[in-house]
């Protein structure tokens, strides 16, 4: 399939003619605005687009924004032209604007596929604060919440339904899909349906089959990190009817990106952290050294927390609110932590261990200076984690005889009988699963990823499921039953009074608001609901907020467990080059880091940064040490009186050239010695 790549830093004709292709454009300065289609871009078949329809409107009314960011309006564009386009737009660059506009612009819902359930439920809850109506169905609904959900999308003004890709192909949803008056398909993450890429998920495959049961219907895939390589298989894999890709400039001239090998991590972090004020956040690879962390920095005076997927749900969201309100700081977190937050004015990412691949890295270090504002992403290692990266792929992908023998283990571990298990969740817990079976948490991990990318089991370590209580006897039963357990009458009566329907269908229920309620405490809710569920009166299902195993599929026999061998060998050599690229990153002290990355992604557009540590160190050897802090000395001694404008400085270093002078003002504002305010007057910082 040949066709259009659109770039940032690229104009775009007429988008209601063919395909463009890439030596017609014009190449121009990143930073510039995209000029806008022409009037009559969209054709003849987009009458809605009155003036109070456009884009543009629906932006200002909804969203209070005067105008797009670069790309956002191209890709709509194409999107209501009808066209199959892929997105790449960088952590933070507005990716959902550009499929929720569209959808507002035509009539219809717009179906969005998306794997996380946190970033479903904000999108949503974001919505409907703008006053639209959006639904959304993801894992551990039971099926009346799902019939009702679909029922009610499909007979309202729904414009938005939000679905988990592992709910496409059940028979529910494929039951009432020709009800939903479907206008765009939106495929969040859309890298998840590459077995080659970082983050392969197969229930994002099933979207292919969505496509036939939806012909003609246009479908906008989004990304933030995607190699050519992957690029090239999400359009393959997506069934695009041409090639149509848009990407947004890798370029961050904001951020400075810095590598440093230490022999202390924390003493490092202390003194960044102590350098550099406002939010901040610290990735680790393991739990305990996020509490171990969280715990060095608060003595030391800094407002630290800690984050991971072994929390509770209440803990996450109390400590995920105290950051976004700044009242914590810094959060020390594992990747658990961060998708789907959008918090504008983070000043500094630091990864005290070395992430798996250079994606992974772009994603969570591209959460710092979304507001535009001056930031850091520092990458922390130590020599011997190198050796260790390099090998990682032995332990990663395990030989079949490890696969089946931990497979074995974990089914004797849920009590799960051969052929049974399909569509039911079961609780999960690592730590006590390895303790019991004396297998290597590492190797464990391993295997549940190679089982979950056979499509075998779904692992999901934040799966909450709130508790649920169905009436199970007749009203007759129930009196007789309330008539010789007095003190469980008030109970029922409470939820009869508060969850109306609970005798035909499950009802979510809040233990606590029970227990205000009936002025007593939870615990004691708990309890009498089970006694309840002991007596066969209610069906009650305790709150799930543990990590739990999903079965898409009937257990089979250990020794009967297949994986596709070619697949494997071949996402084991996928992930090798990508552990190549992070470790080149790192070695690499030379190339401006900006650039690195964005190569790597296959921008070869973008600019040297001149604010990374290997950009300034480049400065410093073509100045001199010697001369450069001569000069450094200078600017810094005029700037002790009075702040001063850059022509100003020119003339009072008469014998030393403008360029110097450039080059040393930029060292001195990236370390933040400096400041230039918007009418370029430069002040040193106190």
């Amino acid at each position: 399939m040949e066709g259009p790549t659109h770039d940032s830093r690229i104009p775009p004709t007429s988008l209601g003619g063919s395909p463009i292709h890439d030596s017609r454009f014009t190449i121009r300065d990143s930073g510039q605005q995209p000029e806008p289609p022409p009037p009559n871009a969209l054709g003849k078949d987009h009458s809605l687009l009155a003036t109070h329809h456009s884009p543009l409107a629906i932006l200002q009314s909804y969203w209070n924004y005067n105008s797009f960011r670069p790309l956002q309006e191209e890709i709509i564009q194409s999107v209501l032209s009808g066209k199959d386009t892929l997105a790449l737009l960088p952590t933070g660059g507005g990716k959902s604007i550009c499929y929720q506009v569209p959808a507002l612009v035509k009539p219809g819902l717009c179906l969005v596929i998306s794997p996380l359930i946190a970033l479903m439920k904000d999108q949503v809850e974001q919505l409907r604060k703008r006053n639209i109506t959006a639904f959304a169905i993801f894992s551990g609904m039971s099926r009346k919440e799902v019939i009702n959900t679909l029922k009610v999308a499909a007979e309202s003004n729904c414009k938005f339904l939000y679905v988990s890709p592992e709910r496409l192909e059940t028979t529910v949803f494929l039951e009432y899909l020709p009800s939903l008056p479907i206008n765009l398909i939106a495929v969040d993450e859309a890298h998840c349906i590459s077995q080659w890429g970082y983050d392969f998920r197969p229930p994002y495959l099933r979207i292919a089959n969505l496509r036939k049961e939806l012909p003609g219907i246009p479908l906008l895939a989004l990304t933030a990190s995607a190699t050519p390589a992957v690029q090239e298989d999400i359009i393959e894999k997506l069934q695009f009817g041409e090639k149509n890709i848009f990407r947004q400039s890798f370029e961050r001239p904001n951020l400075s990106y810095s590598v440093f090998r230490v022999d202390s991590k924390i003493n490092k972090i202390i003194e960044i952290l102590q350098k550099v004020p406002g939010s901040s956040l610290v990735y680790c690879k393991s739990r305990k050294r996020t509490q171990e962390f969280s715990n060095l920095l608060r003595m030391h005076q800094i407002n630290a927390d800690y984050y991971h997927a072994g929390l509770s749900q209440e803990e996450r969201n109390r400590k995920q609110e105290s950051w976004i309100g700044n009242k914590t700081r810094c959060m020390v977190c594992t990747n658990a932590f961060g998708m789907g937050i959008d918090k504008a004015d983070v000043r500094v990412v630091i990864h005290a261990d070395v992430p798996e691949c250079l994606e992974n890295y772009y994603q969570e270090a591209g959460r710092a200076g979304r507001d535009g504002n001056k930031s850091y992403a520092v990458l922390l290692y130590h020599e011997k984690e190198i050796g260790e990266l390099k090998n990682q792929h032995l332990l990663r992908f395990p030989g079949l005889a490890s696969i089946r023998e931990i497979y074995q283990a974990l089914m004797n571990y849920l009590q799960l009988p051969i052929a049974s298990g399909e569509g039911n969740y079961y609780d999960f817990d690592i730590a006590d699963f390895v303790k019991k079976f004396k297998h290597g948490a590492p190797l464990v991990w391993s295997v549940l990823k190679a089982l979950e990318q056979e499509d075998t089991i779904s692992y999901n370590e934040q799966l909450f499921i709130p508790p649920q209580v169905q009436f199970a006897t007749n009203k007759e039963l129930l009196y007789e039953f309330e008539s010789t357990h007095n003190e469980l009458e008030p109970l029922i009566k409470a939820l009869l009074r508060t969850y109306e329907g609970i005798f035909d269908y499950p009802a979510k229920i809040h233990e606590k608001a029970l227990a205000t309620l009936l002025k007593t405490d939870t615990d004691t809710i708990k309890n009498q609901l089970r006694q309840l569920h002991a007596f066969r009166i209610i069906r009650y299902e305790e709150q799930k907020d543990k990590p739990q195993i999903f079965f898409p599929r009937n257990r089979v026999a250990a020794e009967e467990l297949t994986i596709n061998q070619h697949n494997y060998e071949r996402r084991k050599k996928e992930f090798i080059s990508r552990v190549d690229g992070i470790v080149e990153y790192i070695a690499n002290e030379k190339d401006c880091r900006s650039k690195i990355i964005a190569s790597y992604f296959g921008d070869n557009e973008v600019k040297s940064c001149g604010i990374c540590d290997n950009c300034l160190a480049e400065a410093r050897k073509q100045i001199g040490v010697e001369e450069f802090k001569s000069v450094s000395d200078s600017i810094l001694k005029i700037l002790a009186g009075n702040s001063q404008t850059i022509s100003s400085i020119f003339n009072l270093l008469p014998t030393i050239s403008r360029e110097k002078i450039w080059q040393v003002i930029r060292f001195l504002q990236s370390e933040d010695e400096i400041a230039v305010d918007e009418a370029g007057n430069i002040s040193k910082n106190q």
